[in-house]
């Protein structure tokens, strides 16, 4: 992955985006910092599909991936089936 300085991908966006589609990600740096990285369309929608769970692998998660409030059980008296005559 190539390190681009933020005044460099600005001055030069075109061959910034160019590199991206033929290379892959490239990364930008601020003041010598990773600030943000660059990706192919493809790239993003491949790793948006890997980080949204199926359905299959929630339900057959060890924990729960959200927050439920489930009422307690045993709380609720039933009525009784009334007799048949």
């Amino acid at each position: 992955m190539n390190a681009w300085s933020v005044q460099d991908a600005k001055a030069r966006f075109s061959e910034f985006l160019d590199t991206c589609i033929a290379e892959g990600p490239q990364l930008v740096t601020k003041r010598g910092a990773n600030a943000a990285v660059l990706v192919p369309v493809l790239e993003w929608e491949r790793l948006q599909r890997v980080a949204r769970p199926s359905l299959k692998e929630l339900l057959l998660a060890p924990s729960p991936y959200g927050d439920l409030d489930l009422p307690a059980r045993g709380g609720v008296r039933r009525r009784l089936p009334e007799a048949l005559d």
